[in-house]
């Protein structure tokens, strides 16, 4: 399958490996994101959960902010727009790796039984996907704290994550996602339905001594409907340091990055 059909990024065609194993690594290296495609989770699935954050997002405000979060990246419940995402709402749960997540979430947001079913489901699928994805990169498997975050916006500065890596069910119909290329040129990212896209965040490039490259990107408001969109982060352990392997540094590419916890990154 061709770039131009991967909507101007790299697909990875999961069916395929072992033979593509390399493509990961070289679109990371290249890009900070593939496609992913035949993955194993069901486009109903996908549906329903879409469903369920639209329906808890469409919640009037004071419902949502029962328990506001610490900040963009940590703690369940809703963060409100400000004055960087004057038009972009989130709710997030705090450790998708575990059930407790979940419960605690849905505790929260007085979510239904059925609403609690499918996001139980999906964490599960998502999770499982999100840590195949950091060994075939080769990330540290300990990185399991993850954060589901659901957004609805119409609008998001450039930015990149601060994690390792994201797996990201953008919206079927409403596109604005636009990754920047290394010429610094906007490359439009067009919804795919069924697929994810995985982009890696700043630790997998301190991690990898830079070899491998963080996407750059943003939302842009180009119709009058909201967008909606469902993200894992794959964060990093809260305490541990994070430094490059030995294999990462030689005299070629020395060491560029100082040890550094997630906790004092943010």
């Amino acid at each position: 399958m061709g770039q131009q059909e991967g909507r101007n990024v790299p697909v990875i065609d999961l069916q395929r490996f072992p033979s593509q194993y390399e493509k990961p690594r070289g679109a990371c290296e290249e890009w900070g994101c593939f496609r992913v495609l035949n993955h194993g989770i069901s486009k109903a699935l996908m549906a329903e959960m879409k469903a369920v954050a639209r329906s808890l997002l469409d919640l009037p405000m004071e419902a949502r902010k029962k328990k506001k979060k610490k900040n963009a990246v940590e703690g369940s419940g809703c963060l409100e727009p400000d004055k960087a995402y004057p038009l972009h709402e989130s709710l997030g749960l705090w450790d998708m790796g575990s059930a407790q997540g979940v419960d605690e979430f849905c505790s929260q947001s007085n979510a239904s039984p059925h609403q609690k079913e499918i996001m139980t489901i999906y964490r599960e699928a998502v999770h499982e996907l999100a840590m195949n994805m950091a060994d075939e990169l080769g990330l540290p498997t300990q990185a399991e704290q993850i954060q589901l975050q659901t957004i609805g916006f119409t609008g998001a500065v450039l930015h990149t994550d601060m994690g390792f890596l994201a797996i990201i069910q953008d919206d079927d119909d409403v596109s604005g996602l636009e990754a920047m290329d290394k010429s610094g040129s906007f490359v439009p990212i067009d919804p795919w339905p069924g697929t994810f896209l995985v982009n890696l965040g700043e630790m997998a490039v301190a991690w990898s001594n830079g070899r491998l490259c963080t996407l750059k990107h943003r939302v842009q408001c180009k119709e009058g409907r909201v967008r909606v969109s469902i993200g894992t982060f794959v964060m990093a352990p809260k305490e541990a340091d994070i430094e490059a392997p030995e294999e990462f540094v030689n005299a070629e590419r020395p060491r560029l990055y100082a040890p550094i916890s997630f906790t004092d990154y943010k």
